[in-house]
């Protein structure tokens, strides 16, 4: 009768290491799926990440280039103001050329008179 609950406590050990083996087996498994599963979930955060990137670059592209059209407005409407108001300071000094030899011609006049 010992022998052979000397077997049944081998074959039970046996049976139990087995289990545990299996059950190591099963874990095993599962952390390389688990694994394999944050690989493509890195991935697919990477292929986000590069779209919200692009996105990001286009839209400072479209930020950029709206900058550089209102600046090239600006210089234009600036030039053109500036051929106006040159237009006006070139009436002006027209004006007071004309009226520096108005006064050159009455001090011309003047002198020629009291003498």
């Amino acid at each position: 009768m010992s022998e052979s609950q000397s077997r049944y406590s081998i074959v039970e050990r046996l049976v139990k290491r087995k289990l545990e083996i299996m059950s190591s087996k099963s874990n095993l498994k599962e952390e390389v799926k688990k694994k394999e599963q944050k690989i493509g979930k890195l991935k697919k955060e990477l292929e986000n990440w590069k779209k919200d990137i692009q996105e990001d670059i286009k839209r400072e592209e479209r930020k950029k280039d709206l900058e550089i059209d209102k600046s090239k407005q600006e210089f234009e409407n600036l030039q053109e103001q500036m051929k106006d108001k040159e237009k006006v300071l070139d009436e002006q000094i027209k004006a007071i050329e004309e009226a520096l030899k108005s006064i050159e011609e009455i001090s011309k006049t003047s002198l020629n008179i009291q003498s």
